[in-house]
């Protein structure tokens, strides 16, 4: 388990200035839009190797991870809803810990999912990107001076959340299964329910997920915390999951449906 001294390194270590974050952020795009100018200099004729393009890629999910999670993190519905002004500066840097690492799952579940369009001609490279993500974060958090033994701490958590995740989407899978069930008139379900439940399970997975840890698993009376964090983490998962369609989601209004459709089942107002 991470101890709690632990928590207070990385890219995550919020000092007396939160204008730290926001720096690394924009050195962070700056080095991205630097690989991302010499590959048009390149050109179409001249691709760069597979390894290097996954690099590339997995370093913008990796920032596009600690953006949002900073995002979520300075929303002032989710710091009421979480107590943040009650907590000490040691708990709330858990907090926003915990939000990078799911943000960071969220993109690795994402490149997993086995009904994305494109997945028969990219589901390898996309394997490939999801492994450098961590690497890549990794490597950033090395640039900012911060000590091996911290770093192998992070490698350990993400992989650590990564399987929790994994082996949970069966479970999520499933309860979604029943409860749609229970609300259909015949008990049953069609091909279009599977696929709106397969397409929602890593956002659910992730965001029970995380509740659970950011509450330290007192998640009693929270459902209005819970709900934040889906939000938040649909328009990641939107963001995220679009581009690996190839630009195509039918609709993807639907997806939004699908999803506030299943939780409003289970947290009726």
């Amino acid at each position: 388990m991470m101890n709690e001294f632990a928590w207070q390194y990385g890219l995550l270590v919020l000092d007396e200035k939160r204008s730290c974050i926001q720096e690394v952020i924009i050195n962070l795009r700056m080095k991205l839009d630097d690989e991302m100018r010499k590959l048009l200099v390149r050109g179409p004729n001249r691709p760069l190797p597979s390894v290097k393009m996954a690099r590339i890629l997995a370093a913008s999910f990796d920032q596009a991870a600690s953006n949002f999670a900073f995002r979520i993190y300075e929303d002032k519905t989710f710091r009421k809803l979480v107590g943040f002004e009650n907590l000490e500066k040691i708990e709330q840097d858990r907090v926003f810990n915990e939000l990078v690492v799911a943000t960071i799952t969220l993109i690795m579940l994402t490149l997993d999912a086995k009904d994305l369009r494109t997945v028969e001609e990219m589901g390898k490279f996309f394997s490939l990107v999801r492994d450098e993500i961590p690497k890549l974060h990794r490597e950033t958090l090395a640039g900012y001076g911060i000590e091996k033994q911290y770093l192998d701490l992070w490698d350990k958590l993400i992989a650590m959340r990564y399987r929790q995740y994994s082996e949970d989407k069966l479970e999520a899978r499933y309860a979604a299964m029943q409860v749609e069930a229970a609300h259909n008139e015949d008990g049953t379900l069609d091909r279009n329910d599977m696929a709106g439940i397969t397409l929602t399970v890593p956002i659910q997975t992730v965001a029970i997920g995380a509740h659970h840890h950011i509450c330290r698993s007192k998640t009693e009376g929270k459902d209005e915390l819970f709900l934040c964090l889906l939000r938040h983490l649909q328009k990641l998962y939107l963001e995220i999951r679009i581009p690996l369609e190839g630009g195509r989601i039918s609709p993807v209004m639907r997806l939004r449906m699908n999803i506030w459709h299943a939780w409003r089942r289970l947290f009726p107002t």
